[in-house]
């Protein structure tokens, strides 16, 4: 409660963002002219492996506010840099959340735009761009626009999402919000066949319901090809007792061994950062001597992210691998949407060659109304052409993040590349917020290269931001 009532006093001002606003456009222009442009800001959850950026960069202090919550209206003025943890703080003191609420408490809001996000509201309120009114942009020339899903700027507006900041960095956004009950009851639902799961998901996104009951969040963990788990989620007013998964208790343990659970609505929402999913593991938090003595205040994903951060610079583990004989390993960190007719042969293919497990999923389908209806024929690829998911296709994100054994004359991402391949194969698109191998041609021709290349010549002339394949594939 006290996080709540902080959250109603800590409402930034919009005199505060214009003054910030207005030094960003300073900076910009005391940048030299052909001279790269890139923000600086505090935190990442990008998983690219890139050379250190050079040259200045533009402070985006200031920027990391909710500017207003509007209860009769049920919307959100808030900065870009805002973390989902101050905005769902802010949010929650209304009896209101955003609509999609990514799981990491790090992740901010422009960034879930800018790069997409994805939670277990996703198969009924689709992706957080879509949740959007209305955005106040920096463009790659200078100027600042705000872009809604109809009028002057709605070209940038729907090339935005997924362009991770090759065409603008966002500074405030106007969101959707909706009313939420103080707890969740939750159904874990057992699965001893992958097809038997995808069926189940096509029932549940039609009738919002399963077994008679409602259905308010849908996720799903996959621990192997005979053993995968639904959690159904559902509004409740009133709970025989909660469950804590913040300290010495691991929430995706107890999806093996708990039929029904019940959480509040924040530790719902953030059910997931306390062991990054299950990555914790590779720290030793989940053992039991380590996690007594694992400060609580530490159980976070921001915390195991700066550790991988801090191996990928010092290589120590690395090393030590190297002196005990055991082979060099590649991360596979990845997000993919697979049409969910096909997911189950993709899992299957998936555990049979690449052997990471568990594996989260998480339904998708792109909102039946608001800007999406709006705009849904605008390309080919529906109404966002940077991630041209259809309208009205069901899709199942799968998500795994591991490392697997490179293999003796293995190319570099050897891994990696087969999957792509086999995402393309199961008609499918990847999220680029970790390593990619793409092509050029075969890159653009998945993300939209034609309306990109249009958008980016009118709001970055001078091409002073990385072009989205630079940024998301090349290596320099």
């Amino acid at each position: 409660m006290r996080n709540l009532a902080r959250a109603r006093e800590g409402l930034a001002t919009h005199k505060g963002h214009d003054q910030a606003r207005e030094r960003l456009l300073r900076q910009y222009a005391a940048i030299p002219p052909g001279s790269p442009i890139r923000l600086t800001k505090r935190t990442s959850n990008l998983f690219r492996n890139r050379e250190p950026s050079r040259g200045p960069g533009l402070d985006a202090s200031g920027l990391d506010q909710v500017l207003a919550v509007d209860p009769v209206s049920r919307t959100a003025d808030v900065q870009a840099l805002t973390t989902y943890e101050r905005l769902v703080d802010a949010t929650l003191a209304h009896d209101l959340m955003p609509l999609v609420v990514p799981q990491l408490k790090t992740i901010t809001i422009g960034g879930a735009v800018t790069g997409l996000g994805i939670e277990s509201s996703s198969f009924r309120s689709g992706l957080p761009h879509e949740s959007v009114r209305e955005m106040e942009i920096l463009t790659g020339a200078g100027e600042i626009v705000v872009a809604g899903p109809v009028g002057k700027h709605s070209e940038l507006f729907h090339a935005f999402p997924n362009s991770y900041g090759t065409l603008g960095y966002a500074l405030r956004l106007v969101i959707d919000l909706e009313p939420v009950h103080p707890f969740v009851r939750l159904r874990h639902v057992y699965f001893a066949d992958l097809q038997a799961l995808t069926d189940a998901v096509a029932g549940i996104v039609d009738a919002l319901a399963f077994d008679g009951e409602a259905v308010d969040f849908l996720d799903g963990t996959v621990f192997g090809a005979d053993e995968a788990y639904l959690t159904l989620g559902s509004w409740s007013d009133t709970a025989p007792y909660t469950s804590d998964y913040t300290g010495r208790q691991i929430y995706y343990q107890s999806i093996r061994s708990r039929d029904t659970d019940y959480l509040t609505v924040r530790d719902y929402l953030w059910r997931w950062d306390t062991d990054w999913f299950w990555c914790s593991r590779a720290f030793g938090a989940q053992n039991r001597l380590v996690r007594a003595l694992w400060p609580k205040r530490w159980l976070r994903s921001d915390v195991y992210a700066k550790l991988v951060g801090w191996e990928s610079r010092h290589q120590f583990v690395a090393r030590l691998d190297r002196w005990r004989g055991k082979p060099r390993r590649e991360r596979v960190v990845q997000d993919v949407e697979i049409p969910l007719s096909r997911t189950a042969e993709f899992l299957h293919w998936f555990l049979r060659e690449v052997s990471i497990a568990p594996v989260w999923l998480c339904p998708l389908r792109l909102r039946p109304t608001g800007a999406t209806a709006a705009t849904a024929a605008q390309s080919d690829g529906g109404p966002w052409p940077l991630y041209p998911l259809q309208p009205d296709q069901i899709y199942v994100n799968v998500g795994f993040w591991s490392t697997v054994p490179i293999r003796p004359g293995s190319r570099e991402g050897e891994v990696n590349r087969r999957v792509e391949r086999a995402v393309a194969e199961h008609d499918g698109h990847k999220s680029l917020y970790s390593d990619s191998y793409y092509r050029p041609e075969e890159f653009w021709a998945l993300y939209g290269g034609t309306t990109y290349a249009e958008v980016k010549a009118r709001y970055d002339p001078g091409s002073r931001l990385l072009d989205l394949y630079a940024k998301a594939v090349s290596r320099r």
